[in-house]
């Protein structure tokens, strides 16, 4: 891999938690479209009870255990990324062992 390939990447994933960190924070905390269905039609409270999100280790897009809601935001929205990250390289390092 190049040089330039390997800034990009690291810029890249520099720009990426600036993003989780500052601005997630700032999200609308409108319910996204799947939520909003489920609260119009009324089976949202199933969904909570039933769904997988009860076992979620950061539910509702932020990070358990933190009072102030924007602290807890930004650090999941760390996690998420850095989780995200991982997984991607891992798959790229199986696809580039494969070949």
């Amino acid at each position: 891999m190049g040089n330039n390939v390997k800034t990009f990447i690291f810029i890249s994933l520099i720009v990426a938690l600036i993003l989780a960190i500052f601005i997630s924070p700032f999200a609308s905390s409108s319910p996204d479209g799947l939520e909003k269905v489920a609260e119009d039609k009324g089976f949202i409270e199933k969904a909570l009870e039933e769904g997988v999100w009860r076992l979620s280790p950061i539910p509702d897009y932020a990070f358990p255990g933190i009072g102030n809601e924007a602290i807890a935001t930004a650090i999941a929205g760390l996690i998420g990324t850095l989780i995200t990250v991982i997984i991607g390289w891992l798959i790229a390092k199986l696809i580039i062992i494969k070949k």
